[in-house]
């Protein structure tokens, strides 16, 4: 065993020996590399260069010193510059705007006044408003027989809601209102005849509308209104009117603006009178109305442009007329020079349809035995400038050319009675039917009509305004255009300052017409009558004691002039009104 052990080991040795023999390469010559450590610098190893280095310049880069001379000359100067603080602008203490404010007065003629407005919104996007006004004149106006004085109470509220995409309105509208017939032509009425007048005329108004806006919708609005009107003598009217708005755009085309529009609407009208002028039958009015107005409207640069046209569907049911009617829509403005010549032009037409409640506005003397039809206004030519003469003065010329089929003229009724009896065929009359009340007349007329504006922007507490409005009637069956001026003005100021606050207001009416009977009812025209041109100024102003608490005082008929708005109905004469305002929020 022994002798086999030292035998391998004596081969193993041999072995290793001769394998750590190698032969000498002649042609790469060997070397000893020595590896001591790897170098890891540190910042404390960074030597700092502590010589500046020296930058040598050639000559023709030097910079040159720059030499100047200032030629002076003597100023004679008062400015003394002031260190240490800058001045800022006064802006003046901001006025506050309040919610809600009570108002209450009273003026000669026994006049009380008051008014209310309450208005709440909430964070749920809610609004809610009511509104509550109180007129009248309890004393009667000098050389009237009859009783003068008026009453006017309204009352209002709305409700408002804002949606995701839309918003809606709901108003309810309340009025009630009180007028006199005194205006008796100039017959010698007995004491008798006089006290057994009933001159008293009440209008009562019941009105509900809803409005929906809609937000980026192809529907613009749609509104919907529904009235009541009824009178002291059984007069009724109802009036219902649907309309909406829907826009298309066509911003695709590659203009600014460029929408199609189309506007329609629904209306009934119906109402009734007791009876006519005549007191032989009772009036009735029933009318339906469709209207359409699809319209194109393109902003391209300086040029806007209105293309459409109207188109009514009308039946009369009464009377058994069906009535198809289109009418042009068409406007244009031209932008000439940029704020100072706009000029416009286009030609329309219309359907209006008259209401019994709108006389009453516009003439609450009329008897409740009126025709109510419809106007159409067949043709509309107009063209206008508006823009700036200078930065303060701005003007506003138009000229129309109208033409109009049964335009409703306010006529004098006849009166039934001679100033000694108030029977006729064994019948009391109505207190209308003394001659001191209206009736319509409707007749085919043309009118040319010019209209003159011009503001005067003197500073921001003074605005000066004249307006002239000039209109030739050409009439087809009238003998003339009854109670209508041909020449109307207004002169208009507005003042405000920190504490104080006025304006004034002066009318100019030109001369009217009205006709002048042979005899009692019935009878033929005899003459025309002209009621004589009148000036109106009326002042009006007030001092805030502070944010919330103002005093006015409102003057009226200031030259106390003894004229007559309507023939036989003489005005009242100089009117002060002086009251209180609170303002206030919850």
């Amino acid at each position: 065993m022994k002798r086999s052990f030292s035998l391998l080991a004596l081969l193993f040795s041999f072995f290793l020996t001769n394998s750590q023999e190698k032969k000498k390469d002649t042609l790469v010559k060997t070397e000893v590399v020595n590896v001591v450590t790897k170098y890891n610098p540190k910042i404390t190893d960074v030597n700092k260069i502590k010589e500046n280095p020296t930058i040598q310049l050639l000559d023709n880069t030097k910079k040159k010193k720059l030499k100047y001379n200032i030629f002076s000359a003597p100023v004679a100067s008062t400015f003394i510059p002031k260190t240490g603080v800058v001045k800022g602008i006064n802006l003046g203490v901001k006025e506050r705007i309040y919610k809600n404010y009570i108002a209450a007065g009273f003026g000669n003629y026994i006049s009380p006044f008051a008014d209310v407005f309450i208005y709440n919104n909430n964070r749920f996007n809610s609004e809610f408003g009511f509104s509550a006004k109180y007129n009248a004149s309890l004393q009667n106006i000098e050389n009237t027989l009859l009783n003068s004085t008026f009453t006017n109470l309204s009352v209002g509220a709305f409700y408002k809601k804002e949606a995701r995409y839309f918003n809606w309105k709901v108003n309810a509208d309340a009025v009630s209102s009180a007028y006199n017939w005194y205006g008796l032509p100039e017959n010698n009425y007995t004491d008798l005849v006089l006290n057994s007048i009933n001159e008293v005329q009440k209008y009562n108004l019941a009105k509900l509308s809803t409005t929906f806006n809609f937000y980026d919708s192809y529907i613009d609005y749609g509104k919907l209104n529904l009235s009541f009107f009824s009178d002291d003598f059984n007069s009724q009217e109802i009036l219902a009117d649907f309309n909406t708005k829907l826009s298309f755009p066509l911003d695709f085309l590659g203009y600014n603006v460029n929408e199609i529009s189309v506007i329609t609407s629904f209306e009934y009208l119906g109402g009734n009178f007791q009876k006519n002028y005549a007191n032989t039958n009772k009036v009735n009015y029933t009318q339906l109305t469709a209207k359409i107005n699809p319209t194109y409207q393109l902003d391209y640069t300086n040029l806007k442009l209105k293309v459409g046209f109207k188109t009514f569907y009308a039946i009369d049911s009464e009377n058994n007329i069906n009535n198809l009617l289109i009418f042009p829509d068409v406007l244009s403005k031209i932008t000439i020079f940029k704020k100072y010549i706009n000029a416009y032009a286009g030609v329309t037409g219309n359907l209006h349809s008259n209401t019994y409640q709108q006389f009453t506005e516009e003439n609450p003397f009329v008897s409740p035995t009126l025709f109510i039809t419809q106007t159409a206004e067949t043709a509309n030519f107009f063209a206008g400038l508006k823009g700036n003469i200078t930065n303060y003065l701005s003007y506003h010329i138009k000229a129309a050319k109208i033409t109009e089929e049964d335009k409703p003229l306010f006529l004098r009724n006849n009166s039934k009675s001679d100033g000694t009896t108030s029977i006729v065929n064994n019948k009391s009359l109505e207190g209308y039917e003394y001659g001191n009340s209206f009736g319509v007349f409707y007749d085919d007329v043309e009118t040319t009509h010019f209209l003159t504006e011009i503001e005067y922007f003197f500073n921001k507490n003074l605005t000066l305004t004249a307006q002239v409005n000039y209109n030739n009637y050409n009439t087809t069956n009238a003998l003339d255009s009854f109670n209508l001026p041909e020449l109307e003005g207004a002169f208009l100021a507005k003042y405000k300052a920190k504490k104080w606050f006025a304006n004034a207001t002066i009318y100019y009416v030109d001369s009217r017409k009205d006709i002048v009977y042979n005899a009692t009812f019935p009878s033929s025209i005899n003459s025309l009558n002209t009621l004589d041109a009148f000036v109106d100024v009326n002042l009006n102003g007030g001092y805030h004691f502070n944010d919330k608490f103002s005093a006015f005082l409102r003057l009226n008929n200031v030259l106390n002039n003894n004229y007559q708005r309507f023939t036989n109905f003489n005005v009242q004469g100089f009117q002060a009104l002086g009251g209180f305002t609170y303002k206030f929020d919850f």
